[in-house]
């Protein structure tokens, strides 16, 4: 009996093929990755990496997928930035497919808060039961999308609605 694994989005340009092997051979030990190569729409960044993840962002995800593995994807997109340099020459969206969906956004120029809101990713897992209370946040909300603010040097949260309102 075989057991199929869970589709995965990942969109990028401006990746060297070795890149996208060390990041694809990653991924592909869980996941069915779904490769979609994108034309540079943004003139700012000359890369763009999309991770869709098919799970939610929680404690059950970091259990199945594995700590060694978590830290090694955030090593590869440090090492994607500093092959890059200064600049924002790299932005990264990684989204976790739950209710609401959990998505970060990375976009940083310098490289050392860069790898700093890289390893920061993680300890918003802890903040998520107060960023998610119901009696806090707007009905309805679809998505959560964290972007890390360079002043601050933490992860700022924005509530994301359904288009049509409901």
């Amino acid at each position: 009996m075989s057991i199929s694994k869970l589709p995965l989005s990942l969109r990028f340009y401006g990746v060297s093929p070795w890149e996208l092997e060390v990041l694809y051979s990653l991924l592909n030990s869980l996941f069915l990755v779904e490769e979609d190569p994108q034309e540079q729409p943004d003139e700012d960044f000359t890369t763009l990496i999309d991770i869709v993840f098919p799970l939610a962002f929680n404690d059950a995800f970091f259990k199945w997928f594995g700590r060694d593995r978590w830290d090694k994807a955030k090593a590869i997109l440090k090492e994607f930035k500093r092959r890059r340099g200064g600049g924002k020459a790299l932005r990264v969206y990684i989204k976790f497919v739950g209710k609401p969906s959990i998505k970060f956004v990375l976009d940083i120029g310098d490289r050392s808060l860069f790898d700093s809101a890289m390893e920061k990713m993680d300890f918003v897992l802890e903040l998520l039961p107060y960023h998610l209370d119901p009696q806090k946040i707007p009905k309805n909300v679809s998505e959560v999308t964290y972007h890390f603010d360079e002043r601050t040097q933490r992860w700022n949260i924005d509530y994301g609605m359904p288009e049509d309102g409901i």
